[in-house]
């Protein structure tokens, strides 16, 4: 029996939440095509049974950036302290970039991995076979790997190879959760996701960074088989509030829409969702607003 910890670091929008949920097999992490949607550590538990028997928590980083904001400071941190805190590192690397400074600047950061590290070339099925010589051969070049494995986590393609390479190299040890746990999320962090990705889908490239959703009442017990979720959508300024409204409020009532289903279908049981947009200047500066709206706690170093 094997048991550890594993993390997926690397740069946004490499595809590292997609891996989570493809190794765990349910959505625990917002997907989106805009960087940096990722904003807390992201626990996932995947029991193996039979010949590769073991019990490997998948944790799911923000991606490693250059912070410009106190909010960024706090994911950053996140994403640093995963490397030396696991026991195995999965760096997870967009096939479809070129080779550039963030890359020698993450690899930078993996000298304080403790345990060892595959390579994890994500997004095979955008890009030709020879276009991922070069890449690999300059990652051999940088640092010795335990592994280098080519994926498509959105596919599912090399993800069971993947997940064969990490647990040969996870400590032989019992299980530290039940068979049946599967997060370590709370509930009402997981709502509140599911809220911002239907936000951040619903409002394109007009507000990826500056918006967040805070969950001020999550009551699954006044109404036995109804959820009732009541959620503020911040804003940075005035100007950004009618963007989330949208034309007699058609793009908030669409946003709270499609976020119900994806709740329904979560928590299995009807949803009542209630949506208000209100504008908090510089919330991305405001610790209280930060622990708030759920993103990564500040490092306990």
């Amino acid at each position: 029996m094997r048991c550890g910890y594993v993390s997926f670091v690397g740069r946004p929008n490499a595809g590292k939440s997609t891996l989570l949920n493809q190794v765990v097999g349910v959505k625990l992490a917002i997907v989106s095509d805009k960087p940096q949607t990722t904003r807390n550590r992201i626990v996932g538990v995947q029991n193996y049974p039979g010949d590769d028997l073991a019990q490997v928590i998948f944790v799911d980083t923000p991606g490693i950036h250059r912070p410009l904001h106190r909010m960024n400071v706090r994911m950053v941190d996140i994403a640093y302290e995963a490397i030396s805190d696991v026991d195995v590192i999965g760096l997870v690397r967009d096939a479809t970039d070129g080779i550039g400074a963030g890359d020698k600047w993450v690899l930078g950061q993996l000298e304080k991995a403790a345990g060892p590290v595959v390579l994890v070339l994500n997004k095979v099925d955008l890009v030709a076979k020879p276009r991922l010589l070069p890449i690999i051969d300059w990652y051999r070049q940088q640092r010795e790997f335990a592994a280098i494995v080519p994926v498509s986590a959105k596919t599912g393609d090399g993800v069971d190879i993947l997940e064969r390479e990490i647990i040969a190299h996870l400590p032989e040890g019992e299980p530290f959760y039940p068979e049946d746990y599967l997060t370590d999320q709370p509930q009402r962090l997981l709502a509140g996701e599911m809220v911002r990705e239907q936000l951040l889908r619903l409002t394109h490239a007009e507000l990826p960074f500056t918006t967040a959703v805070v969950v001020d009442r999550f009551d699954d017990e006044s109404e036995p088989g109804r959820l009732h979720l009541y959620c503020s959508i911040l804003v940075e300024r005035p100007s950004q509030k009618p963007i989330v409204l949208g034309p007699r409020g058609a793009r908030i009532k669409e946003i709270g829409s499609a976020a119900r289903r994806d709740l329904e279908r979560f928590f299995e049981c009807r949803v009542y969702l209630d949506l208000h947009v209100k504008v908090r200047a510089e919330w991305r500066e405001n610790d209280r607003w930060l622990d708030q709206a759920g993103v990564a706690p500040r490092s306990r170093g």
